[in-house]
């Protein structure tokens, strides 16, 4: 099994057949899921799946959180969008990565867009566990088309 960071092929597909909607007002509405070290995702992941997602604790559950969409922007030829870190208090978990989904989408059930891989074993104690976005910017921002 592996955890692979990548934007998911059917992602790129859904965005050119216009079937993902980033405005922050009235947009889709995209979650994030926690895995353990067992999970299979990639650029091929399709969709969330259950499999080998972190069990529920304190306030994460499955399906995991909804994001925060802080906009979309573009500039020097690079598309971009933000979303506002994600926290889960009173947790016990290990993950070693997540996927970005979109839970709203009319065309795929809970369509995956991007895999992050956090390169290690991420742990927490009866705490809060936060996933930390990158700056807003061309250069950083976790999902970019260039």
């Amino acid at each position: 099994m592996a955890i692979t960071q990548a934007l998911a092929d059917s992602f790129k597909k859904s965005l050119l057949d216009g079937d993902m909607d980033f405005r922050s007002a009235g947009g889709d509405t995209f979650k994030l899921a926690l895995y353990t070290s067992d999970a299979t995702l990639n650029a091929s992941t399709t969709a969330y799946s259950t499999t080998e997602e972190i069990p529920a604790s304190g306030q994460y559950s499955a399906g995991g959180g909804t994001l925060i969409n802080g906009g979309t922007s573009v500039a020097s030829s690079t598309a971009i969008v933000d979303f506002q870190d994600l926290s889960f208090t009173g947790v016990t978990i290990s993950t070693r990565g997540a996927l970005i989904y979109n839970s709203s989408s009319a065309v795929t059930s809970n369509a995956a867009v991007a895999v992050l891989d956090f390169g290690s074993d991420k742990s927490v104690t009866a705490g809060t566990f936060t996933i930390q976005f990158p700056a807003f910017t061309t250069a950083a921002s976790i999902i970019r088309i260039a």
